[in-house]
């Protein structure tokens, strides 16, 4: 759907140009109204389906299962928290004998889950496993679209959003060709309260209501890049030579991916690895952003052998850290 399409929902002509103040040109939308209605449990399922694919492990190799997602519609759009997602997507591909829970923490969730099946890689529990997660976050954008009037609505954010898909499957690293070098959190939840999913407080459709003013204020923009450097100098590293060849900030959109680097340099006090990006195409997919972002960009080739990538998270709640990692041998 593109964003004038999306737009041409409100009620009113909008005197703000969405494009624009995102740069989203347009995004992905699930098909909820076949026979077999696509959501989060069916994108899920084909993603990991198609990660599988493309890896060397069978489903009953798999160790453990992790879904992330934040919407959780089964059946077109009816809401399911048990049992879990993790347990009906390792059912659904033959991961009979995996681990399976599920993960949220906001748009942070495929960047925590990753961290999780990090550990528990590293401490020997666990030979490898599967992230994964399925969006279907766009009834949000229809909620904002019927009910708010301009840009200052606390709605007005849910424009921003697509449905999409990811898995990432992570096993133990045999050399320093493909290898996660760091993956840190951290949670600030005295900010929780400045971007709430919840029902419309007018019509009890799905809703989001974001304070964008202090979501983005100098100090919580700040929070990643000082973390980021401090917990590097914990081993006596600096920003400068981890020798980032590319960085992946969340795609709330192209302003503020831009803002964010602008902070980050000022920071670090050293230029910014060149940006990666999927914004125009698919707009802001939640957990799965990062993920969608090293997906396309290996698919275009973007990403030559051995390259340094650096994913941040930029979550509602608030949560931020770093991952970075080394790319050689995988193949889109």
């Amino acid at each position: 759907m593109s964003t004038p399409e999306l737009l041409a929902r409100m009620e009113k002509t909008p005197e703000f140009d969405l494009f624009k103040i995102t740069g989203m040109a347009e995004r992905r939308v699930a098909d909820d109204t076949g026979d077999i209605p696509e959501d989060c449990l069916t994108m899920a399922v084909s993603a990991a389906r198609a990660c599988l694919d493309r890896s060397r492990y069978t489903p009953d190799e798999i160790d453990v299962v992790i879904s992330c997602s934040i919407s959780r519609t089964t059946d077109g759009r009816r809401h399911q928290f048990e049992p879990s997602f993790a347990h009906r997507i390792a059912k659904g591909i033959g991961a009979l004998s995996a681990l399976h829970f599920d993960v949220s923490n906001a748009c942070a969730g495929m960047m925590t889950g990753v961290y999780l099946l990090d550990r528990m890689i590293r401490s020997g529990e666990v030979r490898n496993g599967l992230v994964l997660s399925g969006e279907h976050i766009t009834p949000i954008a229809f909620t904002a679209a019927r009910e708010m009037e301009d840009s200052r609505d606390p709605q007005f954010a849910s424009l921003s959003v697509g449905d999409s898909a990811v898995a990432v499957m992570v096993d133990r690293a045999t050399d320093e060709a493909d290898v996660i070098h760091d993956v840190e959190l951290m949670t600030c939840s005295e900010y929780s309260h400045l971007c709430l999913g919840m029902p419309s407080d007018d019509t009890g459709d799905l809703a989001m209501y974001t304070n964008n003013k202090e979501m983005h204020a100098q100090d919580r923009l700040s929070l990643w890049p000082t973390f980021h450097r401090d917990k590097l100098a914990e081993d006596g590293r600096q920003f400068a030579e981890e020798g980032y060849d590319f960085v992946v900030q969340h795609q709330v959109g192209s302003r503020f991916v831009d803002f964010m680097n602008q902070v980050g340099e000022n920071i670090f006090e050293t230029p910014m690895p060149q940006t990666l990006s999927v914004v125009e195409k698919f707009a802001n997919t939640a957990t799965t952003s990062h993920y969608l972002v090293l997906h396309q960009a290996l698919a275009e080739r973007r990403i030559p052998q051995g390259s340094k990538v650096l994913l941040v998270p930029a979550a509602s709640g608030v949560v931020t850290g770093f991952l970075s990692a080394t790319v050689s041998s995988l193949e889109v």
